[in-house]
């Protein structure tokens, strides 16, 4: 018999679970907060309209439902063919009706909570493989979908706010932003000093730093590269355009 409950007993995996549910829950209400009409209208991202979000978010969980499948039965079910494939797919999403682009986000989201459900214990730490070719455990796909879901809540631009997604998210998602830009090699000379905490954030290394301050949600908001709104650098000065501004998550 199916079980009725998470089948890990990991807490720290289930306190994750709950983060990445609160955060369905959370775009869930955003989202129907909103008219058939208002789906047509500029999302925060450019180029999208709230249709491609949620669209985006729907497709999202499907993906990410196929690599959990993949680490319960050890059969290669990649995210996407590809990127383009992906990406075809948001174009078409963004096109249905406002019923069925609804039931796409939520029969995708309850498909994946009942993989994530399901998978047993010793299945979590199975390796799959991301769209960008990275090898993760299946652990990993909680926070994959963490990060999409709270942040692209904020995307629908219908109220929500970065001070609406909890601390360690926002402590994750910034640690994700400059790691990200570590590797590109954009983040010479950017230190990051949330306030109330030590600047650990950025290029720990530089003898003269740009240090930019602010409380965390206004500090993630710009390092996303979705605003700057309570942001400056440490003379003052209104902080520099985050260089470069955050992808949209895949």
């Amino acid at each position: 018999m199916v079980a009725r409950h998470d089948r890990t007993t990991d807490p720290e995996l289930l306190a994750a679970l709950l983060q990445a549910r609160r955060g369905t829950a959370f775009f869930a209400r955003k989202l129907n907060e909103l008219s058939d009409a208002d789906l047509d209208g500029a999302s925060l991202l450019p180029g999208w309209t709230r249709r491609h979000i949620t669209a985006h978010i729907g497709y999202n969980a499907r993906a990410i439902a196929r690599l959990v499948e993949w680490a319960g039965t050890g059969v290669e079910t990649p995210m996407y063919a590809s990127t383009s494939v992906r990406d075809h797919e948001i174009s078409f999403g963004a096109t249905l009706s406002p019923i069925a682009l609804r039931h796409l986000f939520d029969h995708s989201a309850v498909h994946l909570n009942v993989e994530w459900r399901d998978l047993p214990g010793d299945a979590w730490h199975h390796k799959v493989r991301t769209i960008q070719g990275r090898e993760v455990p299946a652990t990993e796909t909680v926070w994959m979908r963490t990060r999409e879901v709270w942040m692209h809540a904020v995307d629908l631009d219908n109220g929500a706010t970065f001070a609406d997604i909890p601390a360690p998210v926002l402590e994750r998602l910034l640690r994700d932003i400059t790691v990200a830009w570590k590797t590109r090699g954009t983040d010479t000379g950017l230190l990051i000093n949330v306030t109330g905490t030590d600047p650990t954030f950025g290029d720990t290394t530089a003898k003269n730093p740009t240090v930019i301050t602010g409380p965390l949600p206004a500090i993630v908001e710009w390092a996303a590269g979705r605003g700057h709104g309570g942001v400056t650098a440490a003379d003052g000065a209104a902080a520099p355009v985050a260089v470069p501004a955050a992808p949209k998550w895949i």
